[in-house]
């Protein structure tokens, strides 16, 4: 079987003074793909909830939530206040669900795409990868 990636293997076959290796990475182990998918997960739930945070704290700290309860109270006589919906609790509250559920996805979402390299695998051949030493 001649695919491109060998003719271009033969082609750049002169000597140097690097040592050059060609690797085809062809699986993909499920669980490895997991537990990476996960830690990435972890830190992009430790991101949205301090940017959740940070986010509040400037607009509390403008004064934009009090102009909001300004503009409602305008419309509902007072009854209904924005302050009353978003304080630190419920953005904690709120970013903590949204950092759960963005753990859950992008944990599964890293174990469907090595399923599917591992089925594309099997029509494609893998993915050649080059190494050199300098």
């Amino acid at each position: 079987m001649s695919t491109v990636a060998d003719k271009l293997a033969k082609k750049s076959s002169h000597k140097s003074s690097t040592k050059q290796v060609r690797l085809r990475l062809v699986y993909i182990d499920f669980w490895s793909a997991v537990k990476l998918s996960f830690l990435a997960a972890i830190a992009l739930a430790v991101v949205t909830v301090v940017s959740f945070v940070l986010v509040y704290l400037v607009v509390q700290t403008t004064g934009l939530i009090a102009r909001a309860d300004e503009f409602f109270g305008n419309f509902t006589d007072g009854s209904i206040l924005l302050s009353q919906f978003v304080s630190l609790p419920q953005v904690l509250a709120f970013s903590a669900i949204v950092a759960i559920l963005n753990l859950v996805v992008v944990t599964v979402l890293g174990a469907v795409l090595a399923g599917i390299y591992n089925l594309a695998v099997k029509v494609t051949g893998g993915l050649l990868v080059g190494f050199t030493s300098n």
